[in-house]
């Protein structure tokens, strides 16, 4: 027998309007996209909430926040995973990056237990049909630290490996440019002296080893010709060295003049959506809507907190000038483009039936029903 769902009177937000209308599930997929309402039995009525497809999100740290609640309570990891799981899927994110961190830099040794505890139970719980998201991997590799590629061969061609970011979180670099920033931060949890040495001693570390892993890491990856991303880019000159090395992503650019740059270049960029929502960077940079109102982000990813991505698209309609088509496509049609998954990210007769059902409450979207691949999710 074959399977069919009809969602009707919704809002469906189509790639370039908004219009009332009907939608016909079949076996996973959107077989049908209809004008008005319709009167069939069995019609599911959305009381004319919107309908968009279902959320992208290329780069989320929040398994990290389910491992270790607490900075000294770490959590069984399949729990944990699951945990995670049920958070996407509730925030409307059918398709989902784990962005799990490769390289230890001194402070977070705990990540390479998350890392490779996040692989194992991806793989054993995939296969089960338990996961409400559809999960894949986002290696994020900190390219001066001395593990980085050791931990790298041990997933460089696993099969849900979708996207790879170069990362430098150093003294001094990107994020971390200003070191006295850096030295208040890490004196909450370390004596100023041994903040001076751990400082000295990365940065001794980083002029000896980016260089070389860079390399070693893009020769070692340039078989997948998976997406590249730069992450925390700052100076326009290590942008061209990306472009020069077939990096066109600019992941979390901090500053306007890195994101101007990036375009320049041709580079796609990503934002982070808990920026656009709380009104500008928990580290002091850039702001997100300003980056929109500029035309430098394409894609919003939601960084370390899931419900952050419709939140974000529906303030970017509100306050940054761009329909909410435009703002639903950077968590949606523009990621799924961006990673090359051709079956999904809008809402068209053919692709999956992967929707999420919205309701404002004032200026604030709440969900309340998510579909993945047409089967009810949350």
């Amino acid at each position: 027998m074959t399977s069919e769902t009809i969602l009707t009177n919704a809002l469906l937000v189509l790639p370039d309007s908004v219009q009332l209308g009907t939608l016909l599930l079949r076996e996973g997929r959107i077989a049908e996209v209809q004008p008005g309402r319709s009167h069939a039995p069995g019609a599911i009525d959305m009381d004319g909430d919107h309908l968009i497809p279902g959320v992208i999100d290329v780069h989320t740290d929040n398994l990290e926040r389910q491992v270790q609640p607490r900075a000294t309570a770490r959590w069984p990891s399949r729990s944990a995973f699951l945990a995670h799981d049920a958070q996407t899927a509730a925030a409307g994110v059918t398709t989902v990056l784990d962005a799990l961190c490769l390289g230890d830099l001194g402070f977070d040794a705990e990540r390479t237990e998350t890392f490779l505890n996040g692989v194992k139970d991806l793989d054993a719980l995939a296969p089960t049909g338990l996961l409400k998201s559809e999960h894949f991997l986002h290696l994020r590799c900190e390219l001066p630290a001395v593990d980085l590629m050791p931990l790298l061969e041990t997933v460089a061609d696993h099969a849900a490996v979708r996207m790879v970011s170069l990362m430098d979180h150093s003294p001094g670099v990107g994020q971390y440019a200003d070191i006295g920033r850096y030295r208040t931060m890490r004196a909450r949890t370390m004596p100023l002296p041994e903040v001076e040495r751990r400082i000295e001693g990365l940065l001794a570390q980083r002029e000896r080893l980016r260089g070389p892993q860079r390399r070693a890491l893009l020769d070692r990856m340039a078989h997948r010709h998976l997406p590249l991303a730069s992450h925390d880019d700052w100076r326009e000159d290590e942008i061209a060295e990306n472009e020069a090395d077939g990096i066109m992503i600019s992941e979390f650019p901090v500053s306007m003049v890195a994101a101007e740059a990036a375009r320049r270049h041709g580079m796609q960029i990503i934002a982070g959506a808990p920026n656009l929502v709380r009104g500008g960077s928990h580290s002091g940079n850039v702001a997100a809507a300003d980056l929109v109102r500029a035309g430098l982000v394409d894609v919003f990813a939601s960084d370390y907190v899931p419900p952050a991505m419709i939140e974000a698209a529906w303030r970017a309609a509100a306050v940054t000038g761009i329909t909410l088509p435009q703002a639903v496509a950077t968590i949606t049609d523009a990621p799924a483009r961006m990673l090359k998954m051709t079956d999904r990210g809008r809402i068209a007769a053919g692709l999956r039936a992967d929707l999420v059902r919205i309701r404002p409450l004032g200026t604030m979207p709440v969900v309340r029903s998510v579909w993945r691949a047409g089967e009810r999710v949350a």
